[in-house]
């Protein structure tokens, strides 16, 4: 792995990103694995030589693939482990860049994440929702400019018909295409530039997820990281230069889109006719989330409960499962209790009340017996909680 540090830097990768998308400010970014964190462009560290980085010991702070704060400066993080190829460790790093650069430019199109767990999935919704996208993505490989420009038409159409709907949670898809799409835009130009495959077959891997009817209704949020990748690919080709004052607006990409309709827009049914498949997709993933809990719960080990007040202080939205009141957090969560932070790096169960990010109640599954004191449990990867507990079978109580 530590060979693909030396690429990065010989690389100029500040020269790179402003190529693909012009202005591209780098803040500090650090490749990691479980045990050192290999820190670049850190103005902390910005006496040190060019082309060198400063080696950190591991802790909790680099969590996932993302960007955090570390010493007051925005740091994309990526973790080594999790790609065994170059171009996808290179890629991801580009797309947590550009999360770093929004942060610089003051990015204020950020969605209400709770419109995401709330997301209805009612039968007229997902029929428009999927003929949308199918024609957005006709409209994203279509060379011929009429023809394109038909299809897109007719997707600003049932987008609009669509927002008549259920105009909140149509925001919410406009601003998460807003903030990922051009992510996953520099994304793919930095795969494309470093992998083997044809730029067509580069294409055709981000965008299937657009055409993907069930993994497209079973996950709202990421499903609108392809469209605003389209969103951008689009807009590349039929208005250039967009990007340049794209952080001086804030038109979504689809107020963007929309501007390049012709004025034959189409004008959908009246009356929407739902199809037998969109039925089976909306089953697919409903049953999908209650799977999700049941595996979570047929796990081997101690199930504990944390009950009391508690606050979820970051956690990963792209990796969340709601169901009725219960957010299965699958990768992490931080949460305040006892006003202290507590990192849990395993799935858990969230049950909230009155939004995402207040909790009564948290279900996970550990290994080993907590150590008991007094007036504390003390649990293997989570830390020392103070509270009245008590223990049944193979169960454990704990009251904050």
């Amino acid at each position: 792995m530590l060979q693909w540090l030396f690429v990065f830097l010989l690389k100029k990768l500040d020269i790179y990103v402003n190529y693909i998308w012009p202005g591209f400010e780098l803040v500090a970014y650090a490749i990691y694995d479980k045990s050192k964190v290999y820190l670049f462009n850190h103005p902390k560290f910005s006496n040190n030589p060019p082309c060198t980085y400063h080696i950190l010991k591991w802790d909790t702070e680099f969590t996932a693939d993302t960007i955090i704060m570390y010493e007051e400066y925005p740091t994309a993080i990526v973790n080594m482990d999790h790609y065994k190829v170059y171009e996808d460790l290179f890629s991801m790093l580009v797309h947590e860049l550009f999360h770093g650069y929004q942060y610089i430019k003051d990015e204020k199109r950020f969605p209400d994440e709770m419109m995401g767990i709330t997301y209805p999935l009612s039968k007229e919704n997902v029929e428009l929702r999927n003929q949308e996208r199918a024609n957005l993505y006709c409209a994203m490989l279509e060379n011929n400019l009429i023809n394109k420009k038909q299809y897109l038409n007719a997707f600003i159409a049932l987008r609009e018909k669509r927002a008549a709907k259920i105009e909140e949670y149509l925001t919410y898809e406009n601003l998460i295409e807003s903030i990922e799409g051009p992510a996953w835009y520099v994304e793919l130009k930095a795969y494309s530039e470093k992998s083997p495959l044809d730029y067509d077959s580069v294409l055709k891997k981000y965008a299937q997820q657009l055409i993907n009817k069930y993994e497209s209704t079973s996950s709202i949020r990421s499903s609108c990281y392809s469209s605003g990748l389209c969103m951008c690919l689009l807009l590349e080709e039929l208005s250039p230069g967009w990007m340049e004052s794209f952080f001086d607006r804030e038109d979504t990409l689809y107020d963007l889109l929309k501007q390049q309709s012709g004025d034959d827009m189409e004008d959908p049914m009246a009356e929407v006719k739902i199809s037998p498949e969109t039925e089976e997709v909306i089953n697919f993933a409903i049953e999908k989330r209650m799977k999700a809990f049941e595996e979570f719960n047929e796990q081997a080990g101690i199930h504990l409960y944390i009950e009391g007040k508690m606050t979820a202080k970051s956690f990963d939205p792209m990796n969340i499962i709601p169901l009725e009141d219960r957010l299965l957090h699958k990768s992490f969560i931080k949460v305040r209790m006892n006003n202290e932070d507590f990192l849990i790096q395993q799935p858990v169960i969230a049950h909230v009340d009155h939004g995402i990010q207040n909790i009564n109640k948290l279900h996970l599954i550990i290994e080993n017996e907590p150590f008991e004191t007094n007036d504390s449990l003390t649990i293997d990867g989570v830390g020392e909680i103070k509270g009245r507990y008590k223990k049944q079978e193979n169960i454990w109580h704990v009251l904050i």
